[in-house]
């Protein structure tokens, strides 16, 4: 055991009355008119001490986070900072006293750059040479370097974090909130996270830390705080329980485990051959002559690190994305380079992106009308140009019951969904729509332990139905879980798709830094 967890266990063990208590909920309540977020929900928060708050997607995390930093008012209970009750009325007033969050969802402004983003969220005024300078600095030091001067349109969803984080951190917090900072994040930045909070505790940091990643909670937590529908159900040291037990308190009942079984691929649905694309973004990444082929049967997984050419890709197969001369791309048989996003979808191309709102859903939209907007004319829901609603309601309450989607019902909007369930959700919507080519980016973003297998499950349900399945992930676990070829994307460059059980973690960790040969690329995918 080294010296830091020898540390951690003496401060879980020490008894606690003669420990300031830095943050302290007493019975905080809060009620929607469809649904009780937190009942009676009691949580004490030491210095230095590293706390998970665990639970289901839609089990009052996220909305308790959000009263302890001023987003939302409780409907009663008591807040108690450094022993004394306190009123937390606005984020301001939390980042007064002290309190930092990183959101789950950004919180950031496309149209701006880093720089401005950040002095956005500062309670004090610098000088703009000044504040660039402090972001890397800080960024640097903390492993998460950003450009200061980058627009946040241009940058990935993993990089959209490292800003979230770092604008936090400037902020000097003395309880800081993390809420899935790590969902987009390789393993190597997680390392360099983790290191970051432990270095921040060791100072008397308090952190709360919400993730659906068991071995993170294990590794990196002294205490947890279980909620269950709402309420406390229970406490744990984290590194004294198993995955397993911890799934169980969070879950109530046995973590599923995936049913992969043999299947020989069949036809080819969807290739990609000779694609070079130059980025109109000065930040973005140009494609590298990317040959790809998936069959019917077969999930495909990519990894690498977030802003290595995915985005761009997985804009040029949807169709979002023009595609240039000499390249070609065929679904289901057809050539499909001159073909819009709906054409492709008629096809039988369906998409899940990366983004959940804005590009998976509208957010002031309820859940029915969101069903609908990636629905043609042959899923049934739209016909000779006029929607039948009954259908539509039908359809997005049986998605809604599928996928386990915990909300008000079809007339729910987008925004008022966990980020869990809304991703299971447009998952959901995706898979319901009879796919003959599935492509999905970071499937389970965000998704608690059980919502995840059930996502990973209804992909390889596809596989087996004869579905040619694309998967984007940053999860190499998830990757090696579901897929039956892997390959990785590395400066915009395609590493062959090797079968998963010829390669192993190692081997991707080698090609996510592009050490792979291109002539080997070429000769497997043309195989």
């Amino acid at each position: 055991m080294s010296s830091n967890e020898l540390e951690r266990e003496r401060c879980v063990n020490t008894d606690s009355s003669s420990k300031l208590r830095r943050l302290e909920l007493v019975g905080i309540t809060k009620a929607y008119p469809s649904v009780i977020a937190n009942q009676d929900v009691n949580l004490v928060v030491r210095p230095g001490e590293i706390h998970a708050v665990l639970g289901e997607n839609g089990a009052g995390k996220s909305t308790l986070m959000k009263i302890i930093y001023g987003v939302t008012k409780p409907d009663s209970g008591a807040i108690l900072w450094d022993n004394r009750e306190v009123s937390i009325e606005s984020p301001a007033q939390a980042r007064k006293i002290g309190i930092g969050m990183v959101f789950q969802h950004f919180s950031l402004f496309d149209t701006l750059t880093v720089a401005e983003n950040i002095s956005l969220a500062l309670d004090s005024v610098i000088a703009p040479n000044e504040l660039t300078e402090r972001i890397e600095a800080v960024s640097q030091q903390y492993g998460l370097p950003i450009d200061p001067h980058r627009l946040i349109h241009s940058m990935s969803v993993g990089e959209r974090q490292r800003v979230e984080i770092v604008r936090c951190l400037l902020n000097n917090p003395r309880l800081l909130i993390m809420d899935e900072p790590t969902s987009v994040l390789t393993p190597q930045a997680v390392l360099i996270l983790f290191e970051t909070l432990r270095r921040l505790a060791s100072e008397g940091c308090s952190i709360l830390y919400i993730s659906h990643k068991l071995d993170e909670i294990q590794t990196l937590c002294d205490k947890a705080t279980i909620l269950r529908g709402g309420r406390v159900t229970g406490t744990a040291i984290p590194h004294q329980e198993t995955r397993e037990s911890l799934a169980q308190m969070m879950i109530g009942r046995s973590l599923p485990e995936c049913q992969m079984v043999p299947k020989v691929p069949a036809e080819t649905r969807l290739r990609v051959q000779q694609l070079n694309l130059p980025t109109v973004d000065p930040f973005g990444t140009s494609l590298k002559n990317i040959n790809l082929a998936v069959r019917s049967g077969e999930i495909v997984g990519i990894a690498g690190i977030s802003g290595n050419g995915q985005k761009e890709l997985m804009a040029a197969l949807s169709g979002e994305q023009p595609m240039p001369k000499g390249a070609t791309t065929t679904i289901c048989g057809v050539v499909a380079d001159r073909l819009s996003p709906g054409q492709r979808r008629n096809l039988g191309l369906r998409f899940v992106p990366e983004e959940r709102l804005g590009r998976g859903a509208v957010p002031s939209m309820s859940l029915r009308l969101n069903a609908l907007l990636t629905a043609g004319s042959g899923d049934g829901l739209v016909n000779s140009g006029l929607i039948s609603y009954a259908k539509v309601h039908a359809f997005a309450g049986d998605v809604i019951a599928k996928f386990n989607v915990k909300c008000g019902g079809d007339e729910a909007l987008a925004s008022s969904l966990s980020g869990g369930n809304l991703q299971k959700f447009i998952v959901g919507r995706e898979i319901s729509l009879q796919p003959n080519v599935m492509m999905v980016a970071q499937p389970t973003w965000g998704v608690d332990v059980g919502a995840a297998q059930i996502i990973r499950q209804a992909l390889i349900d596809l596989r087996n139905a004869g579905v040619a399945v694309l998967v984007v992930s940053e999860e190499l676990e998830e990757l090696f879980m579901i897929c039956d070829r892997i390959a990785v994307m590395a400066d915009g460059r395609l590493s062959p798709a090797i079968p998963a059980s010829e390669t192993s973690v190692e081997k991707v960790g080698l090609w996510m830094s592009g050490a792979f040969d291109e002539a080997t690329v070429l000769e497997v995918q043309h195989a």
